[in-house]
């Protein structure tokens, strides 16, 4: 059963600094029209869907889950933006949400727990990963594809096997989704320097999950001096265990709230990523 929100008007936003990929133009917005959350009832699918559907970029919102999309849409419905929300439960109406689809995001499946690393997470949430993303190929072939759902460093490279074997695999076109990494450095070092942290911009490459997550302090902006190479390695570490510390910290009481901040802003980013044009932020590493 599907709840259909109405358009309204209004507050619409783009989101924070990330999404400052307007330069691309319509050919941007027109790809991330129709956008599909798989996983739209849990903690970092509603804020997402939420701020999806504030975002000018979005026409078009799917929401889906095992249940309690309905419900998510229909809250969505008293936001006075202009978006269509319809919300869908149940494997039975995996088919309809993804239809057209040019963007998908995959929150779904469940989050670390205390003590839990995210290779732990790899038993669960790779079949969840596995079975949608053989439904995007089956459904949607040519949409982006980004994988929020944990241990990303592995999701990722599931769902691109399911798409070789479906024969529509485009590595330009599957993500696995770590601004979160980003978000934290830049912050990291705006407290430690002093700056303001929408004039910080700290690239971070690799993966998502402890030394595969590798700041570049050396490339930030601004240039200023973080200090000797002890603390420099030491700020390293922080921004690879700041998962830990935030799961360990709410002991196991739901996501981090950065997370759920930092999906929407990596996504809409990365809309025209499928394009010639670079990506402005560096958070968001395609499959390989």
């Amino acid at each position: 059963m599907a709840a259909q929100v109405g358009r309204g008007r209004a507050m619409r936003t783009t989101m924070a600094r990330p999404a400052a990929a307007g330069a691309r133009g319509a050919a941007g917005a027109a790809r991330a029209g129709n956008v599909a959350v798989l996983g739209a009832a849990g903690g970092i699918g509603q804020p997402l869907s939420m701020l999806l559907a504030m975002n000018p970029q979005v026409q078009d919102l799917r929401l889906y889950d095992i249940r309690g999309a309905e419900g998510v849409a229909a809250d969505l419905s008293h936001c006075n933006t202009d978006v269509a929300v319809r919300g869908f439960s149940g494997d039975e109406h995996l088919g309809t949400v993804l239809s057209g689809a040019d963007l998908v995001i995959i929150p779904a499946g469940v989050p670390r727990k205390p003590g839990m690393t995210r290779d732990d997470l790899f038993a669960i949430n790779a079949g969840i990963v596995r079975d949608l993303t053989a439904a995007c190929a089956k459904h949607c072939p040519q949409a982006l594809i980004n994988v929020i759902s944990n241990p990303v460093n592995s999701t990722v490279p599931i769902a691109a096997e399911v798409l070789k074997k479906a024969g529509v695999y485009d590595k330009k076109r599957l993500f696995g989704v770590s601004t979160l990494d980003v978000v934290r450095a830049n912050k990291f070092v705006a407290e430690k320097v002093g700056a303001p942290t929408e004039d910080v911009d700290v690239p971070v490459v690799g993966g998502h999950s402890g030394s595969t997550i590798v700041p570049l302090f050396s490339q930030k902006v601004p240039s200023d001096s973080l200090g000797s190479a002890e603390d420099i390695a030491a700020l390293s570490v922080r921004v690879q265990n700041a998962g830990t510390e935030v799961v360990e910290a709410k002991a196991g009481a739901g996501s981090p709230a950065t997370r759920r901040w930092s999906a929407p802003t990596s996504t809409l980013t990365w809309c025209p990523a499928a394009t010639s044009s670079p990506p402005r932020w560096r958070s968001a590493p395609r499959a390989s």
